[in-house]
């Protein structure tokens, strides 16, 4: 049975984690379909902005499936052959997935869940969603808190947050920038689809070079990152959306956007 469900809807594609009476935990077979629907993303022209969420009321994502970890540690399960791949692979895919990602935190996101959020472009939170990295509390070490969590808030809330180990709710999130709207717990959805269908009245060409000019730049010292950021726009000029942007905007009409 699949644990991660995709739909394309009018160019918009919805990808939720279905493991709800396990809060949508990220085993191996979760972070698979994930780099799947994501791979779906990337490649498939029909899709402009992506939305990713966690089904039921509870969780978007508790993280890393512990009892699968234990499991593995005690050598009580017997581990697939082939390679394996775990949620620092899917942070990476979504960061560098060069279109408009969405997160709509419903409940719980963790640990792992946590990151996964924080790879997603913005995050729009229900007034009953918190975040947390609560490695600390169960002797283990954290991947996306020092690095993706601590790029956001700075080191020094990062380790504030991961030393105490308690979660966040919606409104803290929002202060610290985390989130990007908090919305009522039943309108969730329907405000991440507004949201994507905002940011889809813009070139989809063109928000993919922004993107990848931003989270390319992130790695680069500013002199080069500029240079990154030139080369991008001359390249961006070049295509189909960009001449019918400048000739809509002489024209003083709306411009139909291609992706081209």
């Amino acid at each position: 049975m699949s644990v991660v469900n995709y739909e394309i809807r009018d160019r918009v594609a919805f990808i939720t984690i279905d493991r709800p009476e396990q809060r949508n935990a990220l085993n191996q077979e979760v972070v698979q379909e994930l780099l799947g629907a994501f791979t779906d993303v990337r490649e498939n022209p029909d899709v402009w902005v992506a939305i990713l969420t966690g089904a039921g009321d509870i969780a978007f994502s508790a993280g890393a499936d512990l009892k699968a970890m234990e499991r593995d540690a005690l050598g009580e399960r017997e581990v697939p052959s082939g390679p394996r791949f775990g949620a620092n692979d899917l942070y990476q895919y979504i960061r560098h997935t060069y279109k408009p990602t969405i997160a709509a935190i419903n409940g719980y996101a963790l640990a792992g869940g946590a990151g996964i959020a924080l790879s997603c472009d913005m995050r729009i939170l229900s007034e009953q969603a918190q975040m947390g990295w609560p490695h600390a509390n169960r002797g283990i070490s954290s991947i996306s808190g020092p690095v993706l969590l601590a790029h956001i808030v700075g080191p020094h809330k990062a380790l504030e947050i991961e030393y105490f180990a308690e979660h966040l709710d919606a409104a803290q999130c929002l202060e610290l920038g985390l989130a990007n709207r908090v919305v009522p717990h039943d309108q969730l959805l329907d405000a991440a689809e507004e949201t994507a269908r905002r940011i889809m009245k813009n070139s989809p060409a063109s928000l993919r070079h922004i993107k990848e000019v931003t989270q390319r730049g992130l790695e680069l010292p500013i002199e080069e990152r500029i240079k990154l950021a030139v080369d991008f726009h001359k390249r961006c000029l070049q295509t189909e959306d960009a001449r019918e942007g400048l000739r809509a905007f002489a024209e003083k009409r709306e411009p139909v956007w291609t992706g081209r």
